[in-house]
């Protein structure tokens, strides 16, 4: 049993499964959503499948798992996932770059079913949690929450449950958790793990960082699409941020950037789980100061997401057009740049701005492909 002191913000328990069915098959907006998600699906095909399921990974098998794979089959080239240690990746905390809102998490659960039979736990922030039966499905979808509008008093407070919860979830359930490398997705795609994030994971001890954070089992985790669909609202962000530094996304503008990167092209996908840096970790220096120690685990998590990020030829295409640097020029022949000009000029003409910059909104969408190669060539250069 979990204790009671996570109840707040942890995924719903088997046993509480039956009632937050029936309210959700009872919720309208909740069958709308489904009926758009399961097309040619009829609700009642749903709603029997959700009171067959007895656990939430059976919840996640029944309808998840076929779902993601019906977007996999239509709407990528293929999902593939490498690992450097099975036997840990099966308990560990992956934190990973982070690309899309929902399906970063959710192509990894695809993987972790294929890979180990079980799915991650997943950490998701309660402003995505605009409507009711949204907060109900991804509890039982296996996610627990991130309290992001408490007040300063209540952050102190949250983050260490935060952390507590983790820490619990891992070394006594052996359950794995994904978890972004920091708040918010990294639209340029220059990834960077916050350090008030490491910070955070180890509130949940009184003890020196380092011996906190091994007990976690961080495993450095990868991800790389070949296209980001809400590449073009990303730039179009940037453009509203720059002409307005006040400017602040709505409710409906997550709404928008869900669907876009649920439903839009990604080519290719591929998840690389590193195997966990408790060595790298126990190595610190502990003489040094926590701030000193926490810099030096954030530093450890990128040089792994960096090196293991997989390349398509629009991220060697755009780092050339973007730097000017050719080293990379046969990775992408004529006809396949052609294609990329084109798709480039096709993504700026849908960013939906009466004052469009063409040229800052270009720059931006190449800083967004090319930025990963520009990070893995730092940490090469750095080994």
């Amino acid at each position: 049993m979990i204790p009671a002191e996570y109840d707040e913000i942890r995924p719903y328990l088997p046993e509480e499964l039956p009632q937050v069915f029936e309210e959700l098959i009872a919720d309208p907006e909740f069958q709308a959503a489904m009926g758009y998600a399961f097309q040619g699906m009829p609700f009642e095909n749903i709603a029997a499948a959700m009171r067959a399921s007895k656990s939430n990974l059976e919840f996640q098998k029944a309808l998840v798992y076929p779902f993601m794979k019906g977007v996999i089959t239509k709407l990528s080239s293929g999902l593939t996932i490498s690992y450097e240690n099975k036997e840990n990746m099966a308990k560990s905390l992956c934190i990973s770059n982070h690309r899309d809102i929902i399906m970063d998490s959710a192509f990894l659960c695809i993987a972790f079913v294929d890979t180990v039979g079980n799915t991650v736990e997943i950490a998701i922030g309660d402003n995505l949690l605009i409507r009711p039966w949204i907060k109900k499905l991804v509890r039982v979808n296996r996610s627990f929450i991130v309290q992001r509008s408490a007040s300063i008093r209540e952050m102190l407070a949250s983050s260490k449950r935060l952390s507590s919860y983790m820490h619990y979830t891992i070394v006594e359930r052996n359950q794995p958790i994904w978890l972004a490398q920091r708040e918010g997705r990294a639209k340029d795609s220059n990834d960077r793990t916050q350090e008030g994030l490491i910070k955070m994971l180890s509130m949940y001890s009184s003890g020196d960082i380092v011996d906190a954070l091994k007990e976690l089992n961080i495993a450095p985790t990868t991800i790389s699409y070949e296209y980001d669909p809400c590449d073009y609202l990303k730039a179009k962000e940037f453009q509203q941020k720059r002409d307005n530094p006040q400017w602040k996304k709505a409710p409906q503008d997550d709404l928008i950037n869900m669907k876009a990167g649920m439903f839009g092209y990604k080519g290719g996908i591929h998840y690389h789980i590193a195997d966990c840096i408790n060595d790298e970790i126990d190595a610190i220096d502990r003489s040094l100061g926590k701030n000193e120690k926490t810099a030096a685990v954030a530093r450890i998590i990128d040089k792994h997401i960096h090196k293991n990020y997989k390349f398509w030829a629009i991220n060697y295409y755009f780092y050339e057009l973007l730097t000017g640097d050719t080293r990379f020029a046969e990775k992408c022949g004529t006809e396949e740049r052609a294609k990329l000009d084109a798709y480039l000029l096709g993504q700026i003409a849908k960013i939906d701005l009466p004052d469009r910059d063409d040229e800052f909104c270009r720059t931006k969408i190449l800083e967004m492909y090319a930025n990963p190669v520009i990070n893995y060539l730092k940490a090469c250069a750095n080994e």
